[in-house]
C-alpha cells in the first residue's frame, strides 16, 4: 500500500498535537539513541532533534514514499524498516511511535517485547488512535462490508482488533516493570472545505480501500468511473450526513490513546 505524503500531511497540526503530548511527557535528559517508528514524512521527528541536539535520532517508516519526503530533514537519520521487524537496540532510551501501530497486527506482543527490552532508564511512548467505533470508520466498514462492494474489497479493512484499551495497555507494560501513564483525549477539530472528513480518512484510513480498488471498474456496468471515485462517493455522501457542516465549519471528534512507560534505573 502506498502512502501519499502531501495528502497525510493536509492535516499537520492536527495529527501533530499527540506527537507533541507524548514529547512532553518524557522526561528524560540525555539519552544515547531515540528511535521515531513510524515517522512518516519526517516533520515531527525533527522536534526529537531539536530537544535532544546530542544524541543519535532515527527515523523508521515502512513507506519508501514517506522516507523520501523525510529525508530533508537535518540531524535525523532516516530508513525505510517495518516497526514489526524492529528490536529495541542497546542504547535506544527514548523510543516513540505516534499513530503506527494500529497498522501492525498483532502489535501487543512487540510492545511486550520492546518493553522487556528496554534499557534501564528508558522511555517507551505511543499513541493510537481510538476512534475505531466512529462513523468516520463504522460507514466505511458497513459499506465495505455491502453487497454491493465486499465481493471488490474482501478483507482489506482490519478494524475489529487494531487497537487495544487504555487499561489492556497499562496491563501489558506494568508487568514488565515499566511505571506507565496511560489516557485517553478527545480532540475535537474543525475542519474547513468540502468533504473534510473524507479528505482527512484519504490520507489514513480510506487507504486500504483505494488501493484494493485501484484501477478497478465500477460494480455497476452503467458506471463508466473507476472503482475508487464511486465508493469515494457514496462514502462521502454518509459522512456528510454523520458530520454536517456548521457556519464555523465541520465538527470532528477524534479519540486517542497514549501510554508513556519508564524503566526505572538499574
Amino acid at each position: 500500500m502506498r502512502w501519499d505524503p502531501a495528502q497525510y500531511s493536509r492535516y499537520a497540526d492536527e495529527r501533530g498535537r499527540p506527537f507533541i503530548e507524548l514529547l512532553a511527557r518524557i522526561d528524560c535528559a540525555a539519552p544515547r539513541r531515540v528511535v521515531d517508528l513510524g515517522c512518516g514524512p519526517g516533520n515531527l521527528t525533527a522536534l526529537l532533534a531539536q530537544r535532544w541536539p546530542s544524541a543519535v535520532v532515527e527515523g523508521l517508516d515502512s513507506s519508501p514514499e514517506m522516507i523520501s519526503q523525510a529525508a530533508c530533514v537535518d540531524g535525523v537519520a532516516f530508513r525505510v524498516e517495518d516497526a514489526a521487524d524492529w528490536s529495541v537496540p542497546v542504547d535506544a532510551d527514548v523510543v516513540i511511535s505516534n499513530a503506527t501501530l494500529q497498522w501492525v497486527p498483532g502489535h501487543q506482543e512487540l510492545l511486550r517485547q520492546w518493553a522487556a527490552s528496554l534499557p534501564a532508564d528508558g522511555w517507551l511512548a505511543f499513541q493510537v488512535p481510538g476512534n475505531f467505533g466512529a462513523p468516520s470508520h463504522t460507514l466505511m466498514r458497513s459499506l465495505a462490508d455491502s453487497a454491493r462492494w465486499a465481493p471488490l474489497l474482501g478483507d482489506a479493512l482490519r478494524h475489529h482488533d487494531a487497537v487495544s484499551t487504555p487499561v489492556d495497555y497499562a496491563e501489558l507494560l506494568l508487568p514488565a516493570g515499566l511505571t506507565a501513564e496511560v489516557w485517553e483525549t478527545t480532540y475535537l477539530h474543525v475542519l474547513a472545505g468540502p468533504d473534510p472528513v473524507l479528505d482527512w480518512v484519504r490520507g489514513t484510513g480510506l487507504r486500504p480501500v483505494l488501493a484494493a480498488l485501484a484501477d478497478r471498474p465500477a460494480p455497476d456496468d452503467g458506471d463508466a468511473r473507476p472503482a475508487a471515485d464511486v465508493f469515494e462517493a457514496e462514502y462521502a455522501a454518509e459522512l456528510r450526513a454523520a458530520y454536517p457542516p456548521t457556519e464555523h465549519g465541520t465538527l470532528f471528534p477524534f479519540r486517542r490513546i497514549f501510554a508513556v512507560a519508564h524503566k526505572p534505573p538499574s
